[in-house]
């Protein structure tokens, strides 16, 4: 990958994109962009979702994008918090995306690009689409994705069976 890499804060662009918080499917709907945009921005991102059940907490590739899915009880802000420390110095190589006050003071004193959510919703938009875009059929995903998407959709009500 090439170009800054992306710490998003998701639950706080779900909204900016389009997509309803309230939707069932609204964290891999908006996964969906972002690995859009990555593929053919050529940019790594990650991607912080709170509230997730602690069964269900943890981190998941998904294709590209890095989705990490924060236990309740604590924050998508703290984690990006806590990412931004644990890069130390190379924190100023990445941008992060909120509108959280909190969170752009954070990434600023960690030397980090910021990006409110509605800037980087625009800069999604402009994302060109189309025939560039490998059609979802073709796409060959690994026996691995399949048990990351069943388990969210498990996690999130879904029957599987």
């Amino acid at each position: 990958m090439t170009g800054m890499p992306y710490l998003v804060d998701g639950h706080n662009l779900i909204p900016k994109v389009g997509l309803r918080l309230d939707s069932i499917d609204d964290e891999m709907e908006l996964v969906a962009l972002l690995q859009e945009f990555a593929r053919l921005r050529r940019r790594q991102v990650e991607v912080y979702f709170d509230g997730a059940p602690a069964a269900q907490a943890g981190i998941r590739n998904l294709g590209t994008i890095k989705a990490h899915f924060v236990r309740a009880g604590t924050t998508a802000d703290t984690a990006i918090a806590r990412r931004l420390k644990k890069m130390g110095r190379s924190a100023k190589n990445w941008t992060v995306v909120s509108s959280d006050r909190e969170v752009q003071a954070e990434a600023r004193s960690a030397r980090a690009e910021v990006l409110s959510s509605d800037e980087f919703a625009h800069l999604l938009q402009q994302t060109p689409r189309g025939e560039t875009s490998k059609p979802t059929a073709d796409r060959k995903i690994s026996p691995t994705e399949v048990d990351e998407w069943l388990n969210i959709f498990k996690s999130k009500g879904h029957r599987t069976e």
